[in-house]
């Protein structure tokens, strides 16, 4: 996908938005006492799960734990990407999603929407690979070269390995060429279609280890400072009532969530260690300034 399709895509954000009446169920207490009327049902979208399949296959264990944490009915609200997310919780059709960092301030901006928890990962890190017989020792040795950061947007990949030039003093505009080649694989470095690739940590590990490769022929040039952790967000149209019973019952109730995290294999490794706490807003400074080092600041305030 090339950037200015995603940036004009983008302009979905800005669609009208109406409001929705929904039924609510027994009380829960907030941390203040209060009680607090949750949903009957509460729509639950993953804004980078594409599909209902892959929200089947991968989060079903998930939302078993949330619907006995929360003690009402979630069901899946399948979305064909992230951005399609937005106009959905301005509607009132999604009630909670779980977000990236990149997506969550998207979220905030154009939805308004609350943060309830954060999932953090101790080792949330992006990291940039090269072919060890290209002679590419440093980032600097990057200039001119093809780098691939996987999917525009991505916090991991394109949002984070901009953020290591900058942290480096380097222009990330026109420094090297980018290329989106949507697959989280070697493939293209090992092809020499690329010269670089950018990938979360552990799928660098990962597939160091499926494919029998070593880390001295893929060697890793640059490694990001940790990662803020995904997080999950409410509609505002649950109300902040509503939604500090949500958090409060997720933080007490962490280890069941856990558990039906880490009982998916394709979610297992991407999250081992991993802890649901609080959400510290100043975390997403960093990618706000990557947002506003490509000139595309407009879309997350």
């Amino acid at each position: 996908m090339k950037r200015r399709s995603f940036f004009c895509y983008s302009a979905l954000f800005l669609g009208s938005c109406s409001s929705s009446v929904r039924s609510s169920t027994g009380g829960a207490e907030n941390t203040q006492g209060k009680k607090a009327d949750l949903p009957t049902t509460l729509h639950f979208a993953v804004t980078d799960a594409e599909g209902i399949e892959e929200l089947q296959k991968d989060y079903e264990p998930f939302r078993e734990a949330l619907a006995e944490v929360l003690a009402t009915k979630v069901e899946f609200f399948p979305v064909d990407s992230f951005v399609a997310a937005t106009p959905a919780m301005l509607t009132g059709k999604i009630d909670l999603a779980w977000a990236g960092p990149s997506e969550y301030l998207l979220l905030q901006a154009r939805a308004k929407v609350i943060p309830v928890v954060s999932l953090n990962r101790p080792d949330f890190h992006a990291v940039i690979a090269v072919r060890g017989d290209r002679g590419i020792k440093s980032l600097a040795d990057l200039k001119g070269k093809t780098v691939d950061m996987y999917k525009i947007g991505s916090t991991s990949t394109h949002i984070s390995g901009t953020k290591i030039l900058i942290d480096e003093g380097l222009e990330p505009q026109g420094y090297f060429k980018t290329v989106m080649s949507g697959n989280h694989s070697l493939q293209s470095l090992k092809n020499g279609e690329v010269d670089a690739v950018v990938r979360a940590a552990h799928r660098y590990k990962a597939i160091i280890q499926a494919e029998n490769l070593s880390e001295k022929d893929y060697p890793i040039i640059a490694t990001s400072s940790l990662l803020p952790g995904d997080i999950f967000v409410a509609s505002s149209q649950l109300g902040e009532t509503v939604v500090a019973a949500m958090r409060s019952r997720m933080l007490e109730n962490q280890e069941r969530l856990l558990q039906g995290i880490l009982a998916s294999p394709g979610l297992a490794s991407k999250f081992k260690d991993s802890s649901l706490i609080p959400v510290n807003i100043a975390d997403y400074e960093a990618i706000r300034e990557v947002y506003r080092a490509i000139g595309q600041e407009n879309l997350i305030q």
